[in-house]
């Protein structure tokens, strides 16, 4: 275990019940207590959020992801709040998984910007920066009025697959525009590089159109910053065998396993699917090909070197 312990009296780590054991690991990584929260419902199912002990002029880290029930995200809003009336220092929400990304720009008449009105939520709540993992896309961090740390799964993940000594690894991006994060696991890896060309006739519903690069008889490696319905990544595999791929692996930071994903996963030619625990992944959404790593240690890392004021782009040189 990295030794990242820390100054007694500065520090103070809350946490929701979106990933309490996401919370747990870390606080166990930062040799730090995770602070006494009370979080409850009244009758009609509102919130009732109280932090039991003293943290004026502390640094507050509060770790929740904020995938759905949007009650998740409404408990990181309450916490900040609490915090900030309690006259935090400083108040630093560590979100693994943002939810409402992809609801980034308006794309058709009259709908909403999702993505910037949850930013904003965070702010007027009172953080004073985000720590965030794998945004849907990049130019989120400047939804944000408050300085943003972006933190990439791709360090657990390739860590991962250098174990298995892939055979002639390919990354294949599953779309253009994930080509960007295909090569940084290219590189990483030292495998070639190969995009589908897709086409998506309606929101959840991919469809392989052709595949630009060389695969057959090779390894192929899938990466995505999610899964969620599984939709894409069974695609994809599926047109890879068909070209004759050797052995296709899947790998997501995020996993909502939506709906049919947990079936479509299973029943794709894929070898493996490696996600991490920035979303808790409950036993009925499991299967025998999955594997969850941790990125408990790397967001304790990143705490760490906020919290002392280090360099946190220094953890992926």
């Amino acid at each position: 275990m990295a030794d990242v312990s820390l100054s007694k009296s500065q520090l103070m780590l809350l946490a929701g019940t979106a990933n309490r054991p996401l919370a747990e690991e870390i606080a166990a990584e930062l040799k730090r207590p995770l602070c006494q929260v009370t979080i409850r419902r009244f009758g009609d199912g509102e919130l009732f959020v109280k932090i039991d002990e003293n943290v004026r002029g502390q640094d507050v880290y509060i770790v929740q992801p904020t995938n759905p029930p949007a009650e998740n995200l409404m408990e990181l809003l309450l916490l900040i709040d609490a915090a900030r009336r309690a006259s935090a220092a400083r108040i630093t929400a560590v979100i693994p998984y943002y939810g409402y990304a992809r609801q980034d720009r308006k794309d058709q008449p009259r709908v909403a910007i999702s993505a910037k009105l949850m930013a904003n939520l965070v702010s007027t709540a009172g953080a004073d920066r985000v720590l965030g993992m794998d945004f849907h896309s990049h130019q989120l961090q400047g939804f944000f009025d408050v300085p943003v740390d972006h933190l990439y799964a791709a360090p657990v993940l390739t860590a991962h697959y250098r174990q298995k000594h892939l055979h002639d690894p390919v990354v294949v991006a599953p779309d253009v525009g994930s080509a960007k994060m295909a090569r940084g696991f290219a590189k990483r890896l030292n495998g070639s590089l190969a995009i589908i060309d897709k086409r998506r006739p309606s929101a959840n519903i991919a469809e392989v159109v052709n595949v630009v690069g060389e695969v057959a008889g090779k390894d192929c490696l899938v990466p995505d910053d999610m899964i969620d319905t599984g939709g894409t990544v069974a695609e994809a595999a599926t047109a890879l065998k068909r070209l004759g791929a050797r052995n296709i692996y899947v790998c997501a930071t995020h996993a909502l396993l939506s709906g049919p994903a947990v079936e479509r996963l299973s029943q794709a030619p894929v070898a493996e699917v490696a996600v991490t625990n920035t979303i808790v992944v409950p036993e009925s959404r499991r299967f025998d090909r999955l594997v969850v790593l941790s990125v408990g240690s790397l967001l304790a890392k990143a705490i760490a070197n906020t919290h002392r004021d280090k360099s946190v782009s220094s953890l992926f040189d």
